[in-house]
Order: structure tokens, then C-alpha cells, then sequence
């Protein structure tokens, strides 16, 4: 069992967020119960990269949700945050346990079968998506869609947190198809109020869990 809790996993996205101050969104969010943040930011100076994460730690440790990095390890350990999370072309998540420690969250991004199945053990959860198609992440693999959630729940005992084009209307069905967690980006970051976004996709969660 993991020790912390991934119902609700919030990815962050300034861009998304317009003008409202991240650490104030993240604040809202997790009034509305979101359960673990991850600070993405792929176009960030990495001095205001670390800025931005320790002002997150200092929201979020008081409250006990971790506060995970994406991609960039040297980051998180500035930044004190609790984990990194990686992709299939990051570093190996065996170099970031040596770096980062055995305390530290590993979160590993899958987008097919077969990458799940090979995902070291020191990966602490798995990102699996997109479950739908996304256009927050113009990269990502075909989308998965239910069935192949479900057939990878069939099949791995892991934590798997599912990601892409997840948001009120569909989060039950991708709980009752396994998932442990749900994992947002635009569902939050671009809601006029995160603070009731995130209590409605809690509702949702809680809803797939009790079906």
C-alpha cells in the first residue's frame, strides 16, 4: 500500500491557470480536496522553477500532501519537494532512487501494455494515460480509453494514477475500471472556481468507488 493518498492528483499548468497566482489555485484545489500536486513546467527559467516549488512545499507539507516534480530531479532536491515524476525518455527511475533516496516518490509515466509491465520497482506509482485524448499534452501516445485501463488493472498490483482528458463527467468510469487515482490538469487549472472543480471530482471519484 502507499503512504500517501493519489485519489485527486492535481499537474499543474500556469498557463492554463491565466492570471491567477499558482500557489492560490493549488490552495483552492486542495480545499476541494485534491490529495497530491505536481509541479510541471517545461518552459521555466530553473531558478523561478525552484521558487515556485518551495512555495508549493510550504503550502502543501503543513497538510500532508506530497508535493512531486516533473522531470527534474536537481529541482526537487532544492526545492525539498517530495518526489519526481518521470517520463519513458527521463531518467531511470534505478538512478533517481540512488539520487533522490529511499524516502523520495517515484512516479513513472506508461503509455502502453507493455511499458507497465516493465516498470522497475522502484517506480512508486504509475501515470497511465492518456485515457482520452488530451489537448494539454500535444504529444502523447493514442489514447487508452476504458478498456485498456481496465486490462492493465487486470494485470498490475501497482498504484495506478490515471491521466488525459479526465474530468467530472467521466471520472467514476475510469475509478470503476480500476484506476486507484485521477490525475487532472485543464479539469482544475482553468476552472473559474478550482476550490468546487475539485469537490465535484471527488463527488465522482467517491461515486466509481461505491458502484
Amino acid at each position: 500500500m502507499s503512504r500517501y493518498d493519489w485519489t485527486l492528483y492535481l499537474v499543474t499548468d500556469r498557463r492554463l491557470a491565466g492570471a491567477r497566482p499558482l500557489p492560490d489555485l493549488v490552495a483552492a484545489a486542495v480545499r476541494g480536496g485534491v490529495t497530491a500536486v505536481q509541479l510541471r513546467e517545461k518552459e521555466c527559467a530553473t531558478r523561478q522553477f525552484v521558487e515556485l516549488a518551495r512555495a508549493l512545499k510550504t503550502l502543501l507539507a503543513p497538510l500532508g500532501i506530497p508535493l512531486i516534480v516533473n522531470d527534474r530531479a536537481d529541482v526537487a532536491l532544492a526545492a525539498g519537494a517530495d518526489g519526481v515524476h518521470v517520463g519513458q525518455s527521463d531518467m531511470d527511475c534505478r538512478d533517481l532512487r540512488r539520487l533522490l533516496g529511499d524516502s523520495a516518490i517515484i512516479g513513472l509515466s506508461v503509455e502502453t501494455p507493455e511499458q507497465a509491465a516493465a516498470a522497475p520497482p522502484e517506480a512508486d506509482y504509475l501515470g497511465v494515460g492518456p485515457v482520452f485524448s488530451t489537448p494539454t499534452k500535444t504529444d502523447a501516445a493514442p489514447a487508452w480509453g476504458l478498456e485498456g485501463l481496465a486490462a492493465v488493472r487486470c494485470v498490475s498490483h501497482r498504484q495506478l494514477v490515471a491521466i488525459g482528458g479526465i474530468h467530472r463527467d467521466n471520472a467514476a468510469q475510469v475509478i470503476g475500471c480500476g484506476a486507484d487515482g485521477v490525475a487532472v490538469v485543464s479539469a482544475i487549472c482553468t476552472a473559474p472556481d478550482p476550490e468546487l472543480a475539485a469537490r465535484s471530482l471527488r463527488h465522482e471519484i467517491s461515486r466509481g468507488r461505491n458502484e
